[in-house]
């Protein structure tokens, strides 16, 4: 079941990258766009973008008509990466030295800022209804708003102590920072197509799911090791407030090398298993499957199909990947 998922992942993944080759063609001044396809040509799993195709399939919508919706999301998702990373100051993404290592951060933030308006422009251009691509726009830029929220809620969350930040925190801050865009990635179709029932139902799934991938990525961070091709344990090292070390606040555990900065491997992996045998990361996976669970309820909403059934195996996917 996995492997066919993964296939028909792939088939779509080729479907944006070639897009992408054609919609964000490196040219003059060829830096900057070396710089804004950096990310982007260092992989990635398209799933947002791959979300969005698959979802308009599953509304009886022609995925082709919505390839510049999917690849404006992915624009989007790889601007907020190339800023992130800055002000993260992290080294590694998807296996390869962040934008602002390679190229400076003064070209790093313009790279971004490319991305960002590339990503209207490209979704401007969609052949649909001048008024649902009015709309669609919207969407996206109001996702962008709340996801410029989210980010700076995760970096306040640094300046207050581990214990003034709760689990109801922590889930808005995800819900802006990462879910909102996964949420337009699966209803931007019905919202191109003027389809605004079913706008409302892949929002909500793609929200929720969108939560439950955080709580994921949070754990996998921890668990992950060299599969996450980027730096073990920085979520720790960096003080983040994920679910896993609010709960173990909660129940009273201390992390040794939370917001130390630096640590040895040896001193990550004692972390981890404080976290493990405390069963904060347990409840983390829990609170993560409970999400997607209800996630896929809506999903339940659309029209019996292939494509709807896919989703579903995406969203388990979203919780069960190692990387």
């Amino acid at each position: 079941m996995r492997s066919a998922l993964i296939e028909e992942v792939k088939k779509r993944s080729k479907i944006i990258n070639n897009a992408i080759e054609e919609l964000l063609p490196v040219k003059k001044p060829d830096g900057l766009y070396k710089a804004a396809r950096h990310l982007i040509d260092a992989g990635g799993k398209r799933l947002r973008p791959v979300m969005c195709l698959i979802s308009s399939e599953a509304i009886g919508i022609d995925s082709k008509s919505v390839v510049k919706a999917a690849v404006a999301v992915e624009t989007v998702h790889n601007f907020t990466l190339i800023h992130d990373d800055i002000m993260d100051r992290d080294e590694m993404r998807r296996g390869v030295k962040t934008v602002h290592t390679v190229y400076g951060e003064p070209t790093a933030i313009l790279a971004g800022d490319t991305l960002f308006a590339k990503a209207f422009s490209i979704l401007s251009d969609s052949e649909f209804k001048a008024e649902n691509v009015v709309k669609a726009c919207k969407m996206l830029a109001d996702v962008c708003v709340e996801i410029c929220e989210g980010q700076y809620i995760d970096m306040n969350f640094e300046k207050m102590n581990l214990k003034e930040v709760n689990e109801e925190d922590y889930l808005e801050m995800v819900r802006k920072k990462t879910a909102v865009l996964i949420a337009c990635s699966c209803s931007i179709p019905a919202v191109l197509a003027g389809e605004t029932k079913y706008s409302e139902y892949l929002w909500n799934f793609g929200e929720l799911c969108g939560i439950g991938f955080q709580i994921h990525d949070d754990i996998l961070d921890l668990i992950g090791k060299d599969k996450i091709g980027k730096d073990w344990g920085s979520d720790l090292l960096e003080g983040k407030k994920t679910l896993i070390v609010i709960r173990a606040a909660k129940l009273g555990v201390e992390i040794p090398i939370f917001g130390k900065g630096k640590a040895k491997p040896e001193e990550i992996s004692k972390s981890v298993k404080i976290l493990e045998d405390c069963g904060a990361i347990d409840y983390a996976r829990n609170k993560a499957k409970k999400y997607v669970e209800k996630g896929k309820k809506e999903l339940k909403k659309l029209p019996d199909s292939e494509a709807r059934k896919l989703l579903e195996s995406l969203a388990d996917y979203l919780i069960s990947r190692d990387h």
